[in-house]
C-alpha cells in the first residue's frame, strides 16, 4: 500500500547474530551477510540447469543490490504492515504444513507482544477503508493545485450521485495497487497512514463517505468498509509464534556447508524461510520504486520514447487492431460499432466489460500491434497471406478484424508500450540502485568470497 508512513508498530523485530565459524562474506548498511546464506542463494540460482549462470564475483554484486533494496524496505518499515505479515505467514504456513509448535517461553513472549499491540491500538480498533487517490506534488503550482482540488470535488459529487465507488476507483485513482482492488486498502491500525488520512478515516462508520481529504501526498476520498477490534490472542497466536521463530531462522548455522544437493536440509529450510521474509519485502519496495512507477509515469514514458525512438523502429508493415471471433453475427457487428468510439488503449478492457461480463464469453479476442506472422487471422485478412491456416472454433463461427494498418512503426510510444515500459523500468532501477549505493555502505570480503566455491 503506497504512501503510508509506516511509523513504529509493536510487532516482531528480526534479530541477526552470526557465529564466528560462519564468516561474513559482505556487509550491507552495517548488516553482515554470512557465507552460508550467500552460498545457499548462489548455488540455488546458479545450478547446472540455469541458462544464465554467474560467477561468484558477478553474483556478489547482484546480491549486494538485493540487500540494498532490503535495507530500503526495512527503512520504510514495510515489514510492520499487516498485509506483509499476513502474506509472510501464508508462505511459511505452506512451507511447514501449517503446524506451529512453540515452547512456553515463545508463547509467553507472543502473549506479551500481543498485549502491547492491543494497548497501542486501543479503543480505536482496526479499519478497512477504500480510497480514491489523486496525487498532488508539494511543488505543484497554484493552478495545478486548483485543478486537482476541482477534480477531487467532481469525483466526490459523482459518488454522491450514486456512481459505484469501486468502479470509479479502478478508473481514476492514482494508487495502482489499491485502484486494482477497487480502492480497498486492507486492514489498517493507528499510526500507519498520514495523520490527516487517519483522522478522517477513523471518524467514519461503515458505509460512510468522506469529502476529499488533503494529505501531504494529495487528495483522498475515503469510503469506510468495515471496522473491528483486534482479534483474541488465540486467533493470532500462530502468526505471532511464527514471527518469533523467524528470529532463529535468520541466524546462520555455524560450520554448515551449503550446496545444491542439500535442498531438504534443516539449514536450507532456515535460509528458505529467510528468503521468504526478505524476498517479499524486496518485491514490495521494488514494485513501489520501479515497476508501478514506470507503468504510471506517462510523462516519463513519452520522454524516454522520444529520446530513444530509433531503438524501437521496426521494418515491415504493422497493424494496430483486434482479431476476434463471436458466437453471433450481431455481436460481430456490435464489436466494430463499439470500438469506433473508444481509444485503442481501452479496447481490450472495454470489450471484456461490455461483451464478456457475468461469466459469459461472447467474444474471444487478441488486441495489439501485429506484424506478419504474429496472428493467423491478421495475416490472412490484413497482410493477404494465403499460406496461413486459421483454426476455427465451431462455437464461435463469426470472425473479423478491426483496426488500422500503420504506414510507419511505431507511430507513438503506445505502439511499443511493453518494450518502452521494460526499458524505462531498467533505467529507473539502475538509478535507484545507484542512489541506494550512495546512501548505504557496501563492503565485500574478497578473501571470504573466494572460499564460496569450496563450499560445494
Amino acid at each position: 500500500m503506497k504512501r503510508f508512513l509506516f511509523l513504529p508498530v509493536l510487532w516482531f523485530t528480526v534479530l541477526t547474530t552470526q557465529a564466528q565459524t560462519d564468516p561474513v562474506v559482505m556487509t550491507v548498511n552495517g548488516v553482515p551477510v554470512p557465507r552460508s546464506e550467500f552460498a545457499y542463494s548462489y548455488y540455488k540460482n546458479n545450478g547446472h540447469g540455469q541458462t544464465d549462470r554467474k560467477t561468484v564475483e558477478e553474483y556478489a554484486s547482484l546480491y549486494a543490490n538485493y540487500k540494498l533494496k532490503l535495507a530500503a524496505a526495512l527503512e520504510a518499515r514495510l515489514d510492520t504492515t499487516l498485509a506483509y505479515r499476513q502474506t509472510l505467514a501464508s508462505y511459511l504456513n505452506r512451507q511447514g504444513g501449517g503446524a506451529v509448535v512453540a515452547g512456553t517461553d515463545v508463547l509467553a513472549e507472543a502473549r506479551h507482544l500481543y498485549d502491547r499491540t492491543k494497548k497501542a491500538i486501543g479503543t480505536q480498533g482496526l479499519i478497512r477503508p477504500s480510497e480514491i487517490f489523486l496525487r498532488l506534488s508539494t511543488q505543484a503550482s497554484r493552478s495545478e493545485q486548483n485543478r486537482i482540488a476541482q477534480r477531487a470535488d467532481s469525483i466526490w459529487r459523482a459518488l454522491q450521485s450514486g456512481v459505484d465507488f469501486a468502479t470509479l476507483a479502478r478508473k481514476v485513482s492514482q494508487d495502482p495497487q489499491t485502484a486494482a482492488q477497487g480502492g480497498d486498502m486492507g486492514w489498517l491500525q493507528p499510526q500507519q497512514t498520514f495523520v490527516e488520512f487517519e483522522q478522517a478515516a477513523y471518524a467514519l462508520q461503515p458505509g460512510q463517505l468522506s469529502r476529499p481529504i488533503l494529505a501531504p501526498d494529495g487528495y483522498h476520498i475515503i469510503l469506510m468498509k468495515e471496522r473491528k477490534q483486534l482479534e483474541p490472542f488465540e486467533m493470532l497466536q500462530d502468526d505471532l509464534v511464527r514471527s518469533f521463530q523467524q528470529q532463529d531462522l535468520r541466524k546462520a548455522v555455524a560450520g554448515q556447508k551449503v550446496s545444491a544437493t542439500q535442498q531438504a536440509s534443516p539449514v536450507n529450510e532456515q535460509h528458505l524461510s529467510q528468503e521468504y521474509h526478505d524476498g517479499l519485502l524486496v518485491y514490495e519496495i521494488t514494485n513501489r520504486e520501479v515497476w508501478q512507477r514506470a507503468k504510471t509515469d506517462e510523462v516519463g514514458l513519452r520522454a524516454w520514447f522520444d529520446a530513444h525512438k530509433k531503438t524501437y523502429v521496426s521494418e515491415g508493415p504493422h497493424y494496430r487492431g483486434v482479431a476476434y471471433v463471436t458466437k453471433t453475427k450481431a455481436d460481430m457487428k456490435a464489436v466494430k460499432k463499439y470500438l469506433k468510439r473508444l481509444p485503442f488503449e481501452q479496447w481490450e478492457a472495454g470489450l471484456r466489460a461490455t461483451f464478456n461480463s457475468n461469466g459469459e464469453e461472447r467474444v474471444k479476442m487478441t488486441v495489439g500491434v501485429f506484424k506478419s506472422g504474429d496472428n493467423a487471422m491478421i495475416d490472412r485478412e490484413v497482410f493477404k497471406r494465403r499460406d496461413v491456416v486459421v483454426q476455427m472454433d465451431a462455437s464461435y463461427p463469426f470472425e473479423a478484424v478491426y483496426g488500422k494498418k500503420l504506414k510507419k512503426y511505431p507511430e507513438r510510444y503506445n505502439d511499443v508500450r511493453a518494450q518502452v515500459v521494460a526499458d524505462y523500468q531498467q533505467m529507473l532501477e539502475a538509478e535507484w540502485v545507484a542512489s541506494l549505493r550512495s546512501r548505504y555502505p557496501v563492503q565485500i570480503n574478497q578473501e571470504i568470497l573466494k572460499t564460496v566455491n569450496q563450499q560445494q
